[in-house]
């Protein structure tokens, strides 16, 4: 134990020598600043946007079976009201009015509200007015003290229609958000395989003797082909236990009963969703592989994977703002910088949030940026492969031939 002094001093100073240890000390809680920035952010936009709602204006007919609503206020308000109930929902279907209220004369039985679907948070509008407007009728009538007796235990049921069906948005949400959680699942498992599947041959010294027979740009695209491959194996051996499991085990499970028909398949979200999840999983498959390759051991690339899974998953602190706000300037950064874009295209193209012109753009940015660093993961691996010692820059790399 007379050596432990030594030891100690020796894997202190050294750590503390290495610029990695500064970076990843450093950026850990700057990141962590970012990402209660973007919180915040969110938390605000989004409040402030839910107490707008019942500001908006839009087209509305009521019908009142309480006789609590005053038609001369109504008509102040610029909403008329009918009798004709079916005809009012048919004219939400066919887009002549944006919303129909029916108050019944038991309010028990909970106030129904019939909108024109315009996006999940957008929704939200149509019940903040009518509990406003039914508010409003209440005050100018009930005593005070009745008021603050009573508490609010208003039922709403709404219904919300697009080019004259029925539309339920956060029904359309499921199938395109489910790349969203197979991406998650598939980065969680395989982040830490992609690093190392070079380091540990390099630590083996083993990779000496595969570039004698193997190339290594041939070497360094069958690793990136062949973890794409085991992490799409791995995801279907671990949902189809579920599937069979519910399909098959039902009854014996006592598992809840999911109506799989109700679930509306938008194909060209799917579509859309498919690509995206493509090209960001080759896009940091690559870039793990090409962190393990500028690397000499997996304890140096360890580090960097936490950088990069902060950098992915950072953006779900903002989740809220991808839905309620996809206009500002912070959604659209995340959306189009390659390392945060894949969780924000994913998620906005489920909620039916993005455009078209946006699709294209992060796509493609998506799409090159994988090419990318597919190409300079094989040019690390190149002049990284047999460097035991020392961290590769990335000066080295553009600069050897």
């Amino acid at each position: 134990m007379h050596n432990l002094n030594t030891v100690f001093r020796f894997e202190v100073i050294r750590a503390l020598k290495k610029k990695t240890f500064w970076i990843t000390t450093l950026s850990f809680p700057l990141i962590i600043a970012v990402v209660f920035g973007i919180v915040f952010l969110s938390n605000k936009t989004t409040e402030d946007a839910a107490k707008n709602m019942s500001k908006q204006q839009f087209s509305i007919i009521v019908n009142d079976q309480t006789g609590l609503v005053q038609d001369t206020i109504l008509s102040q308000m610029g909403i008329k009201t009918t009798t004709d109930k079916n005809a009012a929902i048919d004219q939400v279907k066919t887009g002549k009015i944006d919303a129909f209220f029916y108050f019944p004369a038991d309010l028990k039985n909970g106030i129904e509200i019939y909108g024109k679907d315009v996006g999940i948070f957008n929704n939200g509008r149509y019940s903040a007015v009518a509990e406003a407007l039914l508010q409003q009728m209440v005050t100018t009538k009930v005593d005070q003290n009745v008021r603050s007796i009573v508490g609010n235990q208003l039922t709403i049921n709404s219904l919300t229609y697009k080019d004259g069906a029925v539309s339920d948005p956060m029904r359309q949400l499921i199938a395109p958000g489910l790349f969203l959680v197979l991406f998650y699942f598939l980065i969680a498992m395989f982040g830490n395989q992609a690093l190392t599947s070079t380091t540990e041959e390099k630590e083996n010294r083993v990779i000496e003797m595969l570039l004698t027979t193997v190339q290594a740009r041939t070497l360094i695209i069958g690793k990136i082909l062949s973890l794409i491959l085991l992490a799409f194996i791995q995801g279907i051996l671990f949902i189809a236990p579920v599937i069979i499991g519910y399909f098959f085990l039902h009854n014996q499970l006592r598992l809840p009963t999911i109506d799989l028909s109700s679930i509306p398949l938008d194909p060209a979200r799917i579509g859309v969703a498919a690509v995206i999840f493509a090209a960001s999983f080759i896009l940091f498959m690559g870039l793990l592989v090409a962190i393990g390759a500028a690397t000499p051991t997996a304890k140096e690339a360890g580090p960097f994977l936490g950088i990069v899974m902060m950098l992915l998953f950072g953006p779900l602190y903002a989740a809220s703002l991808f839905i309620s706000s996809p206009e500002s300037p912070l959604v659209q950064f995340l959306s189009y910088f390659p390392l945060t874009a894949p969780i924000p295209l994913l998620l906005r193209n489920a909620a039916g949030t993005i455009t078209w012109p946006e699709v294209f753009i992060g796509t493609a940015i998506l799409i090159i940026t994988a090419v990318i660093v597919i190409r300079i993961a094989v040019r690390i691996f190149q002049f990284g492969a047999l460097e035991y010692s020392r961290r590769l820059s990335f000066k080295e790399v553009l600069v050897r031939k």
